[in-house]
C-alpha cells in the first residue's frame, strides 16, 4: 500500500532587507567611513562621553582628568561619535541614485578597516609601554 503525496507549495518573492538597494548604499557607505571616521575622531580626541569607570560617572563630551577619580575612557565616546557620523553619511548616501553607489567598489569595504588597524595598534602603544611599567 503506497501512496504519494505531491506537494506543491507556491512562493511568493520575499522582499528581504538584504535585497535592497537603500540597505547596499548605507551598509557600504558605513562600512567605508567608520574606520577613517574612527581614527580621526580618536587623532582628534572628538569623544560625544567621557566616562570614569572608577566613580562611575558619565559626562557629555571631553572632561579633564579629575584628582581622585582615576583614569577616564574615551573609547565610549569615540565609539559613539563615529556611528552617528558614519551613520548619518549612511543615511545620506540612501538618497545617492544607485547606479552613483553601483560604481563604489566593494573591496574598499575591506581596505579601510585593513589600513585602520595599525594606526590603532600604534595609537594604543603608549598604554602598552605604561602598563609595560608598572
Amino acid at each position: 500500500m503506497s501512496t504519494t503525496t505531491t506537494v506543491s507549495a507556491t512562493t511568493q518573492p520575499t522582499s528581504s532587507l538584504a535585497r535592497s538597494s537603500k540597505f547596499r548604499a548605507f551598509a557600504i557607505t558605513f562600512s567605508i567611513s567608520g574606520p577613517v571616521i574612527y581614527c580621526l575622531v580618536q587623532y582628534f580626541n572628538y569623544p560625544l562621553v567621557t566616562y570614569w569607570p572608577a566613580i562611575g560617572r558619565l559626562v557629555w563630551g571631553l572632561e579633564a582628568a579629575r584628582p581622585n577619580s582615576g583614569p577616564n575612557m574615551l573609547w565610549y565616546g569615540w565609539t559613539l561619535t563615529t556611528i552617528i557620523i558614519a551613520g548619518a553619511l549612511g543615511i545620506i548616501a540612501m538618497l545617492v541614485p544607485e547606479r552613483i553607489i553601483n560604481k563604489i567598489p566593494l573591496w574598499l569595504v575591506w581596505l579601510f578597516p585593513i589600513l585602520a588597524v595599525p594606526y590603532v595598534v600604534y595609537s594604543l602603544m603608549y598604554w602598552w609601554r605604561l602598563a609595560a611599567r608598572q
